[in-house]
Order: C-alpha cells, then structure tokens, then sequence
C-alpha cells in the first residue's frame, strides 16, 4: 500500500485531476485497516467486533470486495452515545460506525491522504502526516515575533463538522477526484444517518460522526473554503498590510497589521462562511490588539494554550504561552474524578503507575517553552489529591504525609519536562 499511496500522490502533483482510485480500495488495503483497528474497540449498530470479524477474516473481506464492485455495499447508520466531558457533567456525542465501515473509511481517508496532502498549503497542521498542534503553535509564535503583526483576528466556526455543506464537498472532491464511484461511496457515508436510542436520523449536512475519513474531509473543505481564498485572495488583494493565517483542523488564528483590515476582514469572514453553509460564533470570537507593538494586556486562547504579550529577562519583547483556565480546570477535575475512582481498584504502586501515564500525557502536550509553571502545578494538584484520596481509604490507619513521602519515595510522580522548545529547531 506504501507505494500504490505514493504513486497516487505522484500521480496528484502530475495531473489536474486522478482518476481510477476505486482500484485502490482492495483486499490488501482492507487487511491492512483491520490490522489497525483496537481489540477492545465498541462495535456499531451491526455488534460485530474486531474478534468476530476475524473469524472468517479472509471469506468477510472477499465478500466485501465483491459488494463494493457491484455498488451494493452501502454505510450503515453511526451508533451514537454521549459521554462525560473530561472533567465535567455534561455530556458529549460520540460516533462508533458498524465494523466494516471502519475498514473502508480508513482505506479512503488514507487515499484522499495522499492525493489531497501536495495541495494543502503550509498554514495548516490538524490531521496531516508529520505535522502538529506544537508546530502550529511553533509557526503562530513566529509570525507574531517576527512580523508586522498588530491585531489578532481569534474567530471560532459554530458546530463545524456538524455543518459541512455536502454539496459543496461533493464539488470540492469533484475539483480533483474523477472517479465516480469513489464519489459516489463517500456521499453514501456523507448520508448514512445516525443511529440514537432505537430511532435512525437522517444525515443531511455534516461529516460522519467518528468516522475516520472525517479529519481529511474536514481539511479538504476548509481548504477550499479558507485557506486558498485567504493566502492566494484575500490577504494579495484587500490588504495593504501584512496578513497571516494558522489553521489546525477547524481551529485557526488570523493575523494583521492594521486594525481596520482586522475588522473588515472579520464581516467578509462572516460573507464567505455563510455561502458554503457555516458561520461565526460571536461569543467565542473577537478581535483583539496583540504583538509587539501593543501594549494590550488581553489575550487570545488556542489549540488549549492562552497566548500572552510578555517580556523576556532582558527587557524585550516575548510572546508567552501559558495552558488556558479552561483546560487546566478540566485536567484538575478529570484527575481528581480518576484518582477518586481508581484509589479502590489498584495497589498503590499500581495506581500511581497509571497515573503516571495520564500525567506523563499531559506534560508530553503541554509542556512546551514558558510552561513550567503551570506544569509544576499540576504535579503538586496530583500529589495533594492523591494524598487525599489514599488518606480517606482507611479510616482506621491514616496516612500522614511523612509515611506519604515515603511511598513517595519508591513510587516517585512523574517529573514536568519541556518536552517541546517553540524556539530551538525541532
């Protein structure tokens, strides 16, 4: 698969468009998906997991192929369940597709991957190969240290994934896929409903919900719809000032030089969204002085960071990158919802074994250039609340903190580390 996804891009930088991708949708590539998907995974609407489906592997494959020829196989309906937000009691949505949908999806997503990852401009990092949300980061705090960079444009898109236009993805695809059947099977998952509480819902905007050729369709839109109308039209011909943009996924930054291009900028935002079916959320957006030359105090949050005007030790001027409130509040309450739960099932080796990891991932995320503090923090949160919890476990043998520290001492917390410098070369 490795070089028929390479012969595809080959083929993307070539042409205009490609043509005959269905072919890349065989047996080989559909193993290698189910080799891919997690054991433990929740079926969809169908129940059948990875185990059973591995019973008849070869014979479920085959017929599989077979139905997709003859356009007879058609996307199942997404299971969905809500579950807890990290750290709060709200709940969220979340999509399981059937089994043999999970195969095709990510034999797709990695064919649009390749023909779709030459087109895609630098400004933007969500779900592309070997790139992040750090280097994002990375590549915003060098636009506003270095450039002419004045006002923040921080806008935020209501419900995108739920909004997708699928006609005008279909367009967009049509742009450069010339294989209809290919197409034609992606506005089938476009349209295959939702599944909820016994009662089916039809699907008639939006990407699939936890389908894994969400992402790259999700990134294809927004290229169209953004990113080349920004880069190659909008920043050349209505903005005498500098103008930058760093989109991750549905997430981005515009920046600007002049306040009045700023605001201008934001009504024909509002203009172009609404002709492909999306719009602003006002509450969540706002434009706001930022960079060097201001003297602002307000500030901006993105990708979970809050991004501050600071000063560096000799006095200059520095941009500074700080974990935001919201995400550090809901750490604090996901952890403490953890220990709380786990205290009871685990030795305490084990217990704080795992959650080592759990902060381990954290200070992987966030432990970026400026962010020690925050990182110290959330150690201390994790030992006090541990300590709490191990404490509350017996009533008749209390544990103090010299025999806490002593456990301590064999089964250390995990240490905050920088584990990404925003001002060496990575």
């Amino acid at each position: 698969m490795g070089k028929d996804l390479t012969k595809i891009t080959e083929l993307s930088k070539r042409h205009k468009t490609v043509q005959g991708i269905m072919c890349y949708i065989n047996e080989d590539t559909l193993l290698k998906q189910h080799h891919k998907q997690e054991t433990r995974k929740a079926s969809g609407i169908d129940g059948i997991t990875k185990a059973e489906y591995s019973k008849n592997l070869e014979e479920n494959l085959t017929d599989l192929i077979v139905r997709m020829k003859r356009m007879s196989y058609r996307p199942q309906a997404v299971r969905r369940t809500f579950i807890p937000k990290t750290g709060s009691k709200e709940l969220r949505p979340l999509g399981i597709p059937s089994y043999e949908d999970k195969l095709v999806q990510g034999a797709m997503s990695e064919v649009l991957n390749a023909i779709y990852e030459p087109l895609f401009l630098d400004i933007s990092y969500g779900f592309r190969p070997n790139r992040s949300c750090h280097q994002a980061i990375k590549k915003l705090n060098e636009i506003i240290m270095t450039r002419r960079v004045n006002y923040i444009v921080d806008a935020d898109i209501k419900g995108f994934f739920d909004n997708v236009d699928h006609k005008w993805l279909t367009k967009f695809l049509e742009h450069k896929i010339e294989d209809p059947k290919f197409i034609r099977y992606i506005v089938r998952f476009l349209k295959s409903g939702i599944m909820e509480d016994m009662q089916r819902f039809e699907s008639d905007k939006g990407t699939p919900q936890g389908g894994l050729i969400s992402p790259i369709l999700a990134n294809i839109y927004l290229h169209y719809v953004l990113d080349l109308w920004f880069v190659h039209s909008y920043a050349k011909t209505q903005c005498s000032g500098e103008a930058y943009i760093v989109r991750y996924a549905d997430d981005f930054v515009c920046c600007f030089e002049f306040e009045d291009e700023a605001r201008q900028f934001y009504e024909d935002l509002k203009v172009r969204l609404s002709e492909f079916g999306l719009s602003i959320s006002e509450s969540k957006s706002k434009i706001i002085p930022f960079g060097r030359n201001s003297c602002s105090k307000e500030t901006f949050d993105f990708l979970g960071f809050t991004h501050i005007n600071g000063v560096s030790r000799k006095g200059n001027y520095k941009l500074v990158h700080h974990t935001s409130k919201k995400k550090s509040q809901s750490k604090k309450e996901a952890i403490k919802a953890w220990i709380k739960t786990s205290v009871k099932l685990f030795s305490i080796a084990t217990l704080i074994k795992k959650l080592n990891i759990k902060l381990n991932g954290m200070f992987r995320y966030y432990g970026i250039s400026d962010n020690s503090k925050w990182m110290g923090k959330i150690q201390y949160y994790v030992i006090c609340e541990l300590h709490r919890w191990l404490n509350r476990r017996s009533q008749k043998n209390k544990l103090n903190w010299d025999k806490f520290n002593k456990i301590l001492k064999y089964n250390p917390i995990a240490q905050p580390k920088i584990y990404f410098s925003l001002w060496q070369s990575q």
